[in-house]
């Protein structure tokens, strides 16, 4: 199988081209930056090309490209496509993407999917998936490539892509705002260097949440931001509910603090929500720094 990746010399795109071709298959890549599109083809050993001639000598394709330049790309791509080509997005939205390649790819068989990890991963074993189906042909696509991923070790989700940008705006939004402000609030304080050289482990999960979304690209996270569906009625909530803790801190409240936590704690161990993996989990990632 010949895929090419549009948007191949990105992170992700690298890293898709990277397991593809250790996976068996052909890679040809495509990319606006002639340095990063030459430094790929380097590093990989791919065959680099327009996007009209990556599509047209393609089995397969792969959308790597940022949301703001989603529409665009997809314009471009739409009038090479045939029939029996297969064309996946890997955007972290999927409303938005699958309702424009729905409106512009009338051949050839379309399917959103999130990979719910960084270019940082190792590996594709125990990745977790999502794939977002809205016809037939699209689920039957979903079944096959469930079955491709389940084999090399990943977990695939299928749901739909409202489904998905709606649990989004917890996993990804909320998650990133809650970075965002807590690197706003590190970065101004004075004594960083020493707060990490004596710092433990939950804090060093801190810096590591933080740090790892501030060194990306600035222009994904404001799409998300602005993108995903309720994130200012979520944010709004985050903000209404940290006041409430400020509130009983300022005023040194100590009972209604340990009542408080004492219900969140009792909730979490009834709920669904597995405590305790998530405490092992976060330990593997400070082990890991």
């Amino acid at each position: 199988m010949r895929v090419a990746i549009i948007g191949g010399s990105g992170n992700m795109g690298r890293w898709f081209a990277d397991f593809l071709l250790k996976d068996g298959k052909e890679v040809i890549i495509t990319g606006r930056n002639q340095r990063k599109l030459l430094e790929a083809k380097q590093q990989l050993g791919v065959e680099v090309a327009t996007n009209a001639e990556a599509v047209k000598s393609a089995d397969a394709i792969l959308i790597s490209v940022p949301i703001a330049n989603f529409e665009e790309v997809i314009q471009q791509l739409h009038p090479y496509i045939s029939p029996e080509q297969v064309i996946i997005d890997i955007a972290s939205i999927k409303v938005f993407t699958v309702e424009i390649m729905h409106k512009y790819i009338k051949t050839g068989t379309t399917l959103g999917v999130h990979p719910m990890f960084g270019p940082g991963a190792r590996d594709i074993a125990k990745q977790n998936f999502v794939l977002t189906p809205t016809n037939e042909a699209e689920t039957a696509l979903s079944q096959k490539i469930r079955g491709y991923l389940e084999t090399r070790g990943a977990r695939v989700t299928v749901m739909t892509p409202q489904e998905h940008d709606e649990m989004m705006s917890v996993i990804l939004g909320l998650s990133h705002f809650i970075a965002i402000v807590s690197a706003d609030i590190l970065l101004s304080l004075d004594n960083l260097k020493q707060l990490e050289a004596i710092g433990g482990s939950t804090y060093k999960v801190l810096l590591t949440l933080a740090g790892s979304v501030i060194s990306e690209e600035p222009e994904l996270y404001a799409t998300l931001q602005m993108s995903l569906p309720n994130m200012a009625n979520i944010e709004k909530l985050f903000q209404e509910r940290a006041k409430i803790w400020s509130d009983l801190v300022k005023n040194k409240d100590r009972q209604e603090f340990v009542s408080r936590m004492n219900i969140l704690k009792d909730r979490l161990e009834k709920g669904d929500l597995d405590f305790q993996k998530a405490y092992e989990n976060m330990y593997k990632i400070v082990e890991g720094l």
